[in-house]
Formats: structure tokens, C-alpha cells, sequence
């Protein structure tokens, strides 16, 4: 592809993606293809000559548009929304032509510092203290790795050079979350040596938050059998229900029985830009990282963790590996590799996109798009609360809403079965998707307002929906 062709096909993809962002609404939310239909549309082989690109772009209109489940649908609830908002599509574009491999200073200075710089504005704004210094990577579940790694290495003397098989002195070692924790921290603990059983998932209150007396009986129970507690994993904004765990309790426990905290704010972290929000993290500040994602809540596009830790010192004792070909004459005058902060050597330029979203929208324009999405969950918990044959499972602190059909004629052993056939037929509707959970038990439906164009009216017909299809499948 020549430059006159990559201005031609570059033009005729910005109209493309202008169009569907503005119109993504033309789409079923959920795809409706069926598993192995695209695979069996496709060549089972890589074409041996050139194609033109029109071409290329007529099969990707023609057989893979039909199998994407739209997340830039206004009516898309399922999950945790994420939206691509123009300005971030044009950073990755930016991004993608620049190819920045941010490894090393030397190898891309603007993308090493940018992402310092950005890091202290979403820092600032989210009202952190100047002491907690942050690193990209690609999802919260690397950022947890990352930072219960750093815990490991402060914990036990040596593991980094002696690793942990077999080794006198070091017994069963453990991490601790709530029930409702992310299964990241599952993995987290299996990937790093410690054992699934080396997690221990503490009880949540009726609130679904953390209870900070069992943790406190937890800690004291391994101390006596000789179990080494390493961390402790709060929550600010669990998967199902958002609920906030009591940080500042906690954050008292870890500093009482010197184990690390980190604070797990992939979703809702991001809401203390709203600083009326912020009281409902007190004590997030005692944390030993923190992690927020800007492509949850924050209207950039997959990929981007931001992960802030008071001692990055440790995240880098446990990770910095310098072999002679990474060497640079510029030494550790000042200068801070990326790659010193984790497991990965290529770094994608993400803080691009951060920086292009932030200046775009400005601070305000964020605020205001966070606080109509947490108005919208709260008009939906109302309707949900003033209709009888409805019921919400959970409070709704920010912007995602948990709840179930309840309607007289279903016997209650078989509610979960309905639900699950309402869910399926709401989502079969292509104008919305919701997914669920289980609470107490329960199977819960979650309606999560997230997208950047997500309106009341696509609120109401979520609603709309609901209601039909639960008159319906209980014969009324």
C-alpha cells in the first residue's frame, strides 16, 4: 500500500468509524451468530498473493461486523460498559502509526514520560497523595499481579533470587479478599507460587463489603498455625454489586499486623474525580497500590490499568532485570525504564490515548458524564424498587444496578430459572444486553451504565423490556 492509498482507505475508515460510533445503535447489541460460523465463512489458509484492501474491507463489513457484540451500543449493560470515545480512537490511531516500543527511555522518551505526566493528572484529580507513583499496564488483572508480586517480595526474604519450593523457614503463605473479590486475585495467587489455597476469601457484610472483624479473626487464625499473611486485597466497587469495601478498617488491621493492602478500584476508582464521591474510599489513601482503569469508566478504549503504588521501589526490586544489550549510557541519572515496573519488555504507547481523553473531555466533562450515568442507575433502582413484581438485590453507590423478576405467578424455586430466561430473552432483542450474577445465593441480574452515549431512553427501554418479557413468561 502506497501513500496515495493509505490516504484513500485512511479517509474512507475515519467516515467508516465517525458512522458507526455515531450510529452503533444500527446493531444488534449481541451478536446473533452462531459458535463456528465466521470460522467456517473464512479461508482455512492466508492468501498466497495480495488482496486489495477494498476487498479486505467489503469481508470485514460483510462477515466480521455481524460477529462483534457491540460494546459502543448506548444499550449495551452488560459487564462493566467501556466506551471508545472519538478522541481516544484517534490516539490509537496516532499510536498504532508511531509504534512506540516504550521498554526503555532511550527507545521512546515521549511515551516514558507522557505516561508519568498523565499518571499525575488522573492522580491529582482523583485526590491521591503526590506519593503514590503510577505505571501502566494492560488490565487490572495484571496491575493485581504486579502488585501482590511486590507484596511476595516484601514478605519473604530472598524469594526473588531463591523462589519459594522447598525453602526452610518458609511456610504457607496467604493473601486475603473478600467473597467478593475479582477472580484475578485467584489467579494472581496461582500464578505466583502461593496456591489457591494460599487465598483466603473472607465474608462480606449484607452490604456485600469486606467485614473487617472476620479479616482481623482470619489473620489471627494463620498467625496461630503459623500461616504467613502477605496482603490484603480491598475492594473499591466489587464486579457484582460495586459495593465499597471498608478501607479504612482494613487499611488499620494491615498496618497493625505489617501486611500489605492493595486497593482494587478497576471500576469504580475512577468516580473519586467526583470529589463528593470521595469520602466513600477514606482510607484508600493508606493503601500500598492502588488501581484504577481509565477503559472501564474513563472512555478509553481497551487497554489501559493504571496502577499507583507509594513504593515503587519494591515493584522494581521484584521485576528490574537488566541485560547488557538493555544497557544505556544514560544510567540511573533520573531516568526511569518501563520495563524495570513488570514482567513485559514491549510497552505500547497507552498513555497517548489517556492524555488525548483528559484534555478532550477536560476534568469537568468527565465529572458531569460520571454523575449522569450514576443518576441513570438510580432512576432504574427506582422503577425497580416501585414495581412489585420486581425486586433490587443490592444499593447501588454508582452507576450499575442488581436485581430480579419476582412476579407472584413463578414459584420462588423456580426464579432462577425464570430470570435466566428473561435475561436471555431481553438480550435476544438486540437493543440492549445485561448480564448477571449471584448474590446470597441468588441468580441477580445487573444493569451497568457505563457507555458514553447511553441516554434515559435507552434506560427506559432496558425497562421496557424487562417488564414485557416478564408479563410474558409468566403467562399474564
Amino acid at each position: 500500500m502506497d501513500s496515495g492509498e493509505f490516504r484513500r482507505h485512511g479517509h474512507s475508515l475515519v467516515e467508516w468509524i465517525a458512522d458507526y460510533l455515531e450510529h452503533s445503535d444500527r446493531y444488534p447489541v449481541l451478536s446473533r451468530v452462531a459458535p463456528g460460523d465466521l470460522t467456517r465463512a473464512l479461508p482455512s489458509h492466508a492468501p498466497e498473493r495480495p488482496e486489495p484492501f477494498d476487498g479486505v474491507m467489503d469481508d470485514f463489513e460483510r462477515l466480521i461486523v455481524p460477529a462483534l457484540t457491540h460494546w459502543n451500543h448506548p444499550g449495551f449493560f452488560g459487564y462493566f460498559a467501556t466506551s471508545s470515545s472519538p478522541p481516544a480512537v484517534l490516539a490509537e490511531f496516532l499510536a498504532a502509526a508511531l509504534n512506540q516500543n516504550a521498554m526503555l527511555w532511550r527507545t521512546s522518551p515521549a511515551a516514558t514520560e507522557l505516561e508519568s505526566v498523565t499518571l499525575a493528572w488522573l492522580r491529582e484529580l482523583m485526590g491521591l497523595p503526590s506519593g503514590f507513583e503510577g505505571v501502566i499496564y494492560d488490565t487490572a488483572s495484571t496491575s493485581t499481579l504486579h502488585a501482590l508480586a511486590a507484596a511476595r517480595e516484601a514478605a519473604v526474604s530472598g524469594v526473588r533470587e531463591k523462589g519459594l519450593p522447598g525453602r526452610a523457614g518458609v511456610g504457607t503463605l496467604r493473601v486475603y479478599c473478600s467473597d467478593q473479590a475479582h477472580s484475578s486475585v485467584d489467579k494472581s495467587v496461582i500464578l505466583l507460587g502461593l496456591g489457591h489455597e494460599g487465598l483466603c476469601r473472607v465474608p462480606s457484610d449484607n452490604e456485600f463489603r469486606m467485614s473487617a472483624p472476620a479479616l482481623r479473626d482470619a489473620i489471627a487464625r494463620d498467625r496461630a498455625t503459623g500461616v504467613t499473611p502477605v496482603a490484603v486485597v480491598a475492594t473499591l466497587g466489587t464486579t457484582s454489586t460495586t459495593s465499597v469495601d471498608p478501607v479504612g478498617e482494613i487499611a488499620d488491621i494491615c498496618e497493625r499486623e505489617g501486611v500489605r493492602l492493595h486497593a482494587d478500584g478497576a471500576y469504580a476508582g475512577v468516580a473519586a474525580i467526583i470529589p463528593e464521591i470521595r469520602p466513600r474510599f477514606a482510607g484508600r489513601e493508606r493503601a500500598d497500590s492502588i488501581v484504577v482503569n481509565p477503559h472501564k469508566w474513563l472512555f478509553v478504549p481497551v487497554d489501559l490499568s493504571a496502577c499507583y503504588t507509594r513504593r515503587m521501589d519494591v515493584l522494581r526490586g521484584a521485576f528490574s532485570l537488566v541485560p547488557e544489550y538493555l544497557r544505556t549510557a544514560e544510567g540511573t541519572a533520573g531516568v526511569r525504564n518501563l520495563m524495570d515496573t513488570g514482567v513485559q519488555l514491549g510497552r505500547r504507547f497507552r498513555a497517548l490515548k489517556l492524555w488525548m481523553v483528559l484534555r478532550a473531555y477536560g476534568a469537568a466533562g468527565l465529572r458531569a458524564t460520571l454523575e449522569e450515568h450514576m443518576r441513570l442507575a438510580r432512576l432504574f433502582a427506582g422503577w425497580v424498587d416501585a414495581e412489585p413484581s420486581f425486586e433490587r438485590l443490592a444499593p447501588v453507590p454508582f452507576s450499575v444496578a442488581c436485581f430480579r423478576a419476582v412476579p407472584a405467578a413463578v414459584p420462588v424455586p423456580e426464579l432462577d430459572a425464570f430470570n435466566e430466561r428473561l435475561l436471555e430473552a431481553v438480550n435476544a432483542s438486540g437493543d440492549v444486553l445485561l448480564s448477571h450474577t449471584r448474590l446470597n445465593g441468588v441468580l441477580t441480574l445487573r444493569l451497568a451504565v457505563g457507555q458514553l452515549r447511553t441516554a434515559e431512553a435507552h434506560v427506559a427501554r432496558a425497562w421496557e423490556l424487562l417488564r414485557e418479557n416478564a408479563a410474558r413468561l409468566a403467562g399474564k
